[in-house]
């Protein structure tokens, strides 16, 4: 039951810090997730990273993946499924009663200073908590030096250039199955 609450508590709280969206949060899910709970080893929560961001569907599929990691630590496949169920939930429902209830309000308040402070203020901060994902997932991700030079340098063929992104990973999933990485 205990990990249940830890669950609850801790995708409840980053529920309500994920300005962004869920990404912005991973460094905090990564650091409870892996170093406080011990529920699964960074390779295997970069390895969970990767798969979520492959499939269709929303990017924050990785909260039902890492609680239903925790849950099968607990106690089996059925505690596996519930802590998925528990994680989305506890990951979406905070959030979403919070902005329904700002949002109540918020447009009332269109030439206010004080949303127009908030708004500017929010985009850094975005930024900020999107650039700590990159390094916190880029540290679990990769092991040794081909990883790094793979990751700065499809990093720069993102930024630099309009290629298609699946080209791109396309390649560097060759690459892995070559070895090369």
């Amino acid at each position: 039951m205990s990990t249940f609450i830890d669950i609850a508590v801790l995708f409840g709280s980053l529920s309500l810090l994920s300005i962004g969206g869920g990404n912005a949060v991973l460094p905090d899910m990564h650091r409870q997730a892996v170093g406080q709970h011990h529920w699964m080893t960074s390779a295997q929560f970069a390895d969970l990273f990767s798969i979520s961001q492959t499939t269709p569907g929303p990017s924050i599929l990785i909260v039902a993946m890492i609680g239903y990691g925790a849950g099968l630590s607990a106690g089996g496949v059925l505690y596996g499924i519930i802590g998925g169920v528990l994680a989305a939930i506890c990951m979406v429902l905070p959030a979403a009663s919070l902005v329904y209830t700002v949002t109540l309000f918020w447009q009332k308040a269109q030439e206010s200073k004080l949303r127009k402070a908030v708004e500017k203020g929010f985009a850094p901060l975005t930024v900020g908590l999107i650039l700590a994902t990159s390094l916190v997932m880029s540290r679990a991700a990769d092991h040794d030096w081909r990883a790094y030079l793979l990751t700065a340098l499809c990093t720069l063929v993102f930024v630099r250039s309009s290629l298609n992104p699946l080209f791109v990973v396309g390649l560097a999933a060759f690459l892995g199955y070559l070895g090369v990485v």
